[in-house]
């Protein structure tokens, strides 16, 4: 396993849309295993593969809490198959746009299907902060950041002050 490096803003990669993956095997599972050691160093609750410069439709999450015992998860070729209508504002953080939070207003649920870490299929429902995250990540596999959901002028000052810190830095 190794930590890869997290592309930020604005790195035209974080805009491709993302190829579906042919099978899980050894080496994808190698990936996600450094997505997630990878998102764990950030420290992050969620990678998509692009972040890290794979344009494959590969997320991995962990949504456990301070304490809580790690829950990995790992979603290849997810899918979203339904949405609410009823939607819900949440704060949204990106390992690709750092140190920006600010308010989305997404579906409050979905059902989605996806393989899992052995290419099993799954079907399930997500809500609260596992329907964001699933929102948020299946976005960047489209090429959109949650800036892209704000105004052109917040999303604009959030790509300066990155840019601004990554000089700094």
């Amino acid at each position: 396993m190794a930590i890869r490096d997290i592309l930020t803003v604005p790195d035209p990669l974080l805009k491709q849309v993302s190829k579906p993956v042919d099978a899980v095997d050894e080496a994808l599972r190698a990936l996600m295993d450094d997505m997630l050691e990878t998102m764990y160093a950030a420290p992050g609750i969620g990678l998509a593969a692009i972040q890290i410069g794979v344009p494959q439709r590969v997320i991995v999450m962990d949504l456990a809490r301070g304490d809580e015992e790690r829950a990995p998860r790992y979603f290849v070729n997810p899918e979203i198959t339904w949405r609410s209508e009823e939607t819900q504002p949440y704060e949204e953080g990106c390992l690709s746009v750092p140190e920006i939070y600010d308010e989305v207003e997404r579906p409050a649920r979905v059902k989605l299907r996806y393989l899992d870490y052995n290419g099993q299929p799954v079907e399930e429902e997500a809500e609260g902060v596992f329907a964001v995250c699933i929102q948020h990540e299946m976005d960047h596999l489209d090429g959109v950041l949650f800036i892209d959901h704000l105004s052109r002028l917040k999303r604009e000052r959030a790509v300066q002050k990155v840019k601004k810190a990554a000089k700094a830095a």
